[in-house]
């Protein structure tokens, strides 16, 4: 057994409190855009507070700055525990915290401003982008360093998940990235037409299979049988899971590309590799879900096990939902409009803040050797608010979305649009309305978490240090 103290866990405690500070600054932004759609004026005409600089700022600061600073300190002590080893190359693993940090600080300077490369979840500029790969591979390296020198042959299935993410991600981010640089702020794609479209959305929607859900697999597969006290329900069924995954996740990017100039075939093969991911998704969801199987009476008195159930329950939905909206048919009817949006949503806040922010509070406390979180009941508050914010955030949107879709293709008998595309607009307006109400019954919810961890570190008497259990 390895003494719990021997472990590295400073790294891993940077990180957990960067996650909770950068979740309240990315949703923060995201209330104040969602806004800016129903009052315009609120940009106060200022360049850089723009809907269009804003929104970028964003989705990198809630994907990358929330989602991957929970990914760097769950994967780091994870793979600890699993490992029963202290973190490979410590220095490195320190690196890897101040670099992240320094790529949020100088994203949030330059994407403001306008310096970006215009691709989605790709904006930032070439020096920044190198910047990334190098924390990246030192990540890598502290990673799969930890794995090699574990004290025990089996390798947890959770880490299977991250190294499979930390792998895919570099890939991705290198190969869509290759540009050539003509100024410190400019550089131009090596990719044209087409195949610089084709090139994006590999790497956008795999941004999505790899950091939006390989990844925070690897969470899941961790922390819910160990806050539920219990094995997961079935191995063989994780690993099958885990294969067809990555096998197949690779190939779904071009269903973003329906009705262009992407050739056909290969519109056709990202539809049906979408469909096809439906079943090992679900499997996963099966898998997470059925793991409290003969512990259900713990969902009456945990809210951490309310937060992992809800955010597998939206795992499903969207991973129907997404392979649904591949289909051609249905795209049509979907794309461009608030629908997408809604999707989009209900899986980032659903399934990926709801498990962070119940892995979070798993998390904490064992961090700063405490008993438990300072309030079970301030979770169970943040718990409900982010339950109905995500409701009031994604129904409005579904609504809002699908009647978009049905108003710009009606048309009338002479062959005119029935409606003028301000009409559409003008429809919109009130579910836009709930829309932010709903972020910002989420965002409440995340002020409730930064007020219990403060006082969970500061108030709580530490707990005699304990002796690691096996995973």
């Amino acid at each position: 057994m390895q003494a719990e103290s021997s472990y590295n866990d400073k790294v891993v405690r940077q990180f957990a409190i960067m996650t909770v500070v950068w979740g309240v600054v990315g949703m923060l932004v995201g209330l104040v855009i969602a806004a800016q759609l129903i009052w315009p004026g609120l940009s106060f005409d200022v360049p850089w507070l723009t809907y269009s600089r804003l929104r970028p700022l964003h989705t990198n600061a809630v994907i990358f700055a929330f989602g991957g600073c929970a990914l760097f300190a769950t994967a780091y002590y994870v793979v600890q525990r699993t490992c029963h080893t202290r973190l490979a190359f410590g220095r490195l693993a320190a690196f890897t915290f101040w670099g992240w940090q320094l790529v949020i600080l100088l994203a949030a300077i330059t994407l403001p401003l306008g310096i970006t490369q215009s691709k989605e979840y790709a904006e930032l500029e070439w020096p920044i982008d190198l910047l990334i790969a190098v924390v990246w591979v030192a990540y890598g390296v502290v990673f799969f360093g930890t794995i090699a020198k574990r004290r025990i042959k089996h390798i947890y299935v959770a880490n299977w998940f991250y190294g499979a993410f930390i792998i895919t991600v570099a890939v991705l981010h290198i190969f869509n990235n290759l540009a050539i640089p003509v100024s410190l702020t400019k550089s131009y794609p090596i990719y044209t037409g087409v195949v610089d479209a084709m090139m994006q959305w590999w790497y956008g929607h795999n941004a999505v299979g790899f950091f939006l859900t390989a990844g925070f697999l690897g969470m899941m597969y961790y922390f819910v049988p160990k806050q539920a006290g219990r094995p997961i329900y079935s191995y063989r069924l994780s690993v099958v899971h885990f294969w067809a995954l990555i096998a197949i996740y690779m190939w779904a990017g071009p269903h973003h590309l329906h009705y262009t100039s992407l050739p056909n075939w290969a519109q056709s093969l990202g539809m049906v590799f979408s469909l096809i991911l439906l079943a090992p998704s679900w499997g996963g969801m099966i898998n997470g879900i059925m793991t409290l199987s003969g512990a259900w009476h713990k969902l009456r008195t945990d809210p951490i096990i309310k937060f992992m159930i809800v955010a597998l329950s939206f795992y499903g939905m969207s991973t129907f939902e997404g392979p649904m909206m591949s289909i051609k048919t249905v795209n049509a009817l979907s794309h461009y409009t608030d629908w997408t949006i809604g999707h989009v949503h209900s899986g980032a806040l659903g399934w990926v803040a709801m498990m962070t922010i119940g892995s979070l509070y798993c998390l904490i406390p064992r961090l700063y050797n405490k008993t438990a979180m300072y309030s079970t009941k301030l979770i169970d508050v943040h718990f409900w608010t982010s339950t109905i914010g995500v409701v009031l955030y994604a129904v409005p949107m579904w609504i809002s979305g699908i009647n978009q879709g049905l108003m710009w293709r009606a048309f009338n008998t002479d062959g005119t649009l029935t409606y003028a595309f301000i009409e559409t607009v003008k429809f919109t307006y009130p579910y836009l309305g709930i829309r932010l109400l709903g972020g910002f019954v989420f965002f409440s919810g995340m002020l409730v978490m930064v007020y219990n961890v403060w006082r969970t570190i500061r108030d709580v008497e530490p707990e005699p240090v304990a002796v690691v259990q096996p995973a």
